[in-house]
């Protein structure tokens, strides 16, 4: 358990930020922690978000709403541009060499 995920009181003291925090983001489904024997652990893949989260909450004084508008907004565009780039390679299909461009 120690290789893929990280004990949130242990992250929090290190970085500077107020474990209560973490669990807010984790009440409002932003992040998922496991909780084994009272002890909270946060995977490793989530880091990055929660790195993301921080900043957003310290920096930017943005609120968990908003952070949470913010991370649907930003999921929406990552699919309109996965979207994009399958459409692109789709109509690399149907382009030839005969045809001039109009």
């Amino acid at each position: 358990m120690d290789t893929e995920y990280v004990i949130v009181s242990e992250y929090c003291q290190k970085c500077h930020i107020d474990p209560e925090f973490i669990l807010l983001l984790d009440e409002g489904g932003l992040i998922d922690l496991n909780v084994v024997n009272d002890e909270s652990y946060l995977p490793v893949s989530q880091l990055k978000d929660v790195e993301q989260y921080t900043r957003m909450y310290y920096d930017l004084s943005i609120n968990l709403e908003g952070i949470d508008a913010i991370h649907h907004l930003l999921k929406r565009v990552e699919q309109l541009q996965d979207e994009i780039f399958r459409l692109k390679n789709r109509l690399h299909l149907y382009e030839s060499d005969e045809y001039p461009d109009y």
